[in-house]
């Protein structure tokens, strides 16, 4: 049984530091690059993307909206013109600057406000599928579990991965719990430990309101910002070692 482990890096700039990055590197595989909308800039990427290639991680765009004041996570109205164009510009410079570092950019997941957004909303989700697409068709874009993200990834033939989320709550329509509700953000390793290994092996996850829903795991996010994201990731590829699951790149 394999799984991907994959993180949302990049997203401090070179006065503020690596934070996390580093530490976290070694243990995931796959990362998911800021483009420099929600938050980083051109150093931050090509830092990011060096320190990629020396662990063997696969890299992947991480594009967002252009709201560094919200950190992306605040929804925004946009033509279908102006997001696929965004898309495209964020994706299409972390390829280009990955072919550049002589490595080779295989996965897109949007960031924040404008990934849940796409999970319930199929028009906007097919239009990010078709910038993903007229971009390289051979991409792999990453959307949330049973999302309409992935109806439309799969509908138009490109290459998906359903995600799961260790650190995050959830609904019992299988979205996310609202950051700004009490507990939509978990910290307790041990129990994001369960939760993951429960995700992988049972197909289920445990909602906020105690229900259990299906759940599809094919690449696990863990959030760089998490304060316990490097305790977390390190303990988490022991016990999935343990647990016989190969964590690999989608």
């Amino acid at each position: 049984m394999n799984i991907d482990i994959n993180c949302d890096l990049g997203e401090t700039s070179l006065t503020d530091g690596p934070g996390n990055d580093e530490a976290i590197m070694p243990f995931i595989s796959s990362v998911n690059i800021a483009c420099g909308f929600h938050a980083g800039d051109p150093l931050t990427i090509e830092r990011t993307l060096r320190s990629a290639i020396r662990h063997g991680v696969s890299i992947g765009a991480h594009p967002g909206y252009p709201d560094r004041e919200n950190f992306g996570r605040k929804p925004m109205t946009m033509s279908p013109g102006e997001l696929r164009a965004m898309i495209l510009y964020q994706a299409g410079a972390v390829r280009a600057m990955a072919e550049a570092a002589g490595a080779r950019m295989r996965h897109v997941k949007p960031h924040g406000a404008l990934y849940n957004t796409a999970a319930t909303d199929y028009d906007m989700s097919m239009n990010i599928v078709r910038a993903v697409k007229g971009l390289d068709s051979s991409l792999v874009l990453v959307g949330q579990s049973g999302s309409q993200l992935i109806r439309a990834a799969m509908h138009a033939g490109l290459a998906c991965a359903s995600e799961v989320f260790a650190d995050r709550a959830y609904n019992d329509d299988g979205t996310l719990v609202a950051r700004s509700v009490e507990g939509a953000v978990l910290h307790d390793t041990e129990v994001m430990i369960h939760r993951v290994i429960r995700m992988i092996r049972e197909k289920v996850v445990e909602t906020f309101s105690g229900k259990l829903i299906p759940i599809e795991a094919e690449t696990v996010c863990i959030h760089g910002d998490n304060e316990t994201a490097v305790e977390f990731v390190r303990k988490l590829a022991e016990a999935l070692k343990d647990e016989g699951i190969t964590v690999r790149p989608l």
